[in-house]
């Protein structure tokens, strides 16, 4: 028959759900170091507890060897003459058990200690039995009770264990009374915990899985699959599902007859909203979905390698579609699994003038491109800041002057030089035949030029000759000018080369 002692440690051990052996094995271990405090000894002790008369016995224990030269520590080894005074049946190489007297002696100090290792015992094996009860049944739902509030954490019985749902895992909308039943979700297990080592939620998206599948029979059978949940806990909640057979709905089946399915669900998330959405394998049209409820005007893909996604939505949509504080777009990409970049008609229309912009600017053409300007006017207008032959074209005579070591006559190279090169450019007559441009037909830019050159405009006086002669005229003047070594601007304007020779 079982003593005493070792039925209140066989009754500890079934409220503890530990084995009886351990909590023995932690009553042995507190006698010998309550006895190894009273003797003060460095031998090798042990206990054992008698289980019919309910007797812990404490005993060192010395290994036996043969000869005195053989004894390294005296604490730990006896000769085999020594140890047969205590026991004759010992043999060399065997143990001998010498007791240690216990009862009456070791005092109320001892006792504390044993029942401090006691204690720290029992809780390390309870410890280790629920890690392993629990390590298997992460992400199951459980039902619990709650047993107390310890400042922002709220502690549940779960059965076997007592676990602890820490603040970031509750919803916002939520607040629990003692004694209150409620589902949770396993989340972890903590092996070296101060306090209960399981952890549990009610923010996991689990726990709205575990709700549809309670609640939608074409869940619970496979007929309707959930292939994706993004939540934010006590604010929204987007579940994507597809439907196995094309005869059922998978948004109605989740929905239910007048939302009683989904409207039950929200119940039990204390009133959080659920959008539900059709899945599609297809990330645009998924894409879609996900953002409602704001209507998309369309989706590009831009790197499928990356998953990224750009959305265009209407101006009048855009605040709809990003949601509070960004949460619509960011349970869309949570639940997509795409990076989601959300812009209005009216971004997007910048967005492009910006990069047309940019290409017009990236065509400007260098200024050592143009044929006609030599390599130190180039320095000059370069280090006035002067670049490209457009922002040339834009400057008047007067701008051109005002640039150091630039003066009447190169501004007239430059203008021809200019003018010669967007004609080229047009295809035109001029620049391909080498002809300096005639009154009338030079582009704005050279009658400027020469106009800063004179000081005033030059006039031909009409010849009775009509066109021809006039034109007649000017080829005599530009090929008599080289001759006699005047330019144009001292020709005098109305007369013949021959009279002007004279």
């Amino acid at each position: 028959m079982a003593s005493e002692l070792y039925n209140t440690i066989d009754a500890l051990s079934r409220e503890k759900g530990i084995d009886p052996q351990i909590v023995v094995s932690a009553v042995e271990d507190a006698i010998v170091v309550a006895t190894r405090k009273y003797y003060k000894s460095q031998e090798n002790l042990r206990a054992e507890l008698d289980k019919d008369t309910g007797k812990i016995s404490a005993f060192a224990v010395k290994t036996v060897v043969e000869n005195p030269e053989q004894v390294e520590d005296p604490n730990l080894q006896v000769t085999v003459d020594d140890a047969r005074k205590i026991d004759p049946s010992v043999e060399a190489g065997g143990e001998l058990r010498i007791p240690k007297a216990t009862e009456g002696i070791l005092g109320r100090i001892a006792a504390q200690l044993a029942k401090q290792v006691i204690f720290q015992k029992v809780r390390e094996a309870e410890r280790d039995t629920v890690y392993n009860e629990y390590i298997g049944r992460v992400n199951e739902i459980v039902n619990a009770t709650v047993k107390r509030i310890e400042g922002p954490d709220v502690i549940f019985d779960i059965g076997k264990a007592e676990s602890r749902m820490p603040r970031k895992e509750q919803s916002r909308l939520e607040s629990f009374a003692m004694g209150e039943r409620v589902r949770v979700v396993i989340v972890r297990v903590e092996k070296a915990s101060k306090g209960p080592q399981v952890v549990v939620s009610r923010a996991a998206p689990e726990l709205v899985q575990h709700l549809f599948q309670t609640e939608v029979p074409e869940i619970y059978d496979g007929t309707v699959v959930i292939r994706a949940i993004a939540r934010e806990a006590g604010e929204r909640t987007k579940i994507a599902v597809m439907s196995k057979d094309k005869d059922v709905d998978a948004v109605g089946a989740c929905v239910g007859m007048k939302g009683m399915r989904v409207q039950s669900i929200i119940r039990e998330l204390r009133g959080e909203k659920i959008d539900i959405i059709e899945y599609h394998e297809d990330a645009v049209t998924f894409a879609e979905k996900a953002l409602q409820p704001a209507k998309v005007s369309r989706v590009t893909v831009l790197d499928p390698t990356d998953k990224h996604l750009e959305v265009v939505v209407d101006d009048s949509q855009l605040s709809l579609a990003i949601g509070k504080k960004g949460q619509n777009v960011r349970l869309a990409a949570k639940l997509l699994g795409w990076k989601i970049d959300i812009k209005s008609e009216e971004e997007k229309r910048q967005e492009v003038e910006q990069q047309m912009s940019a290409l017009v600017s990236n065509a400007a053409t260098p200024l050592e491109d143009v044929p006609g300007l030599g390599e130190g006017l180039v320095e000059k207008l370069s280090a006035a800041g002067i670049t490209t032959v457009e922002a040339l074209a834009d400057m008047t005579p007067e701008q051109l002057e005002a640039i150091e070591g630039i003066g009447p006559k190169t501004v007239e190279k430059i203008s021809l030089a200019v003018n010669n090169y967007f004609s080229s450019l047009e295809g035109g007559e001029l620049a391909a035949e080498g002809e300096a441009p005639v009154e009338g037909e030079a582009p704005e830019l050279a009658a400027q030029a020469e106009a800063g050159i004179d000081g005033e405009t030059d006039e031909a006086a009409p010849s009775e000759g009509g066109d021809g002669v006039e034109a007649a005229a000017l080829e005599d003047t530009a090929e008599i000018a080289p001759e006699t070594g005047a330019t144009e601007e001292e020709v005098e304007p109305g007369k013949t080369p021959a009279e002007q020779g004279e």
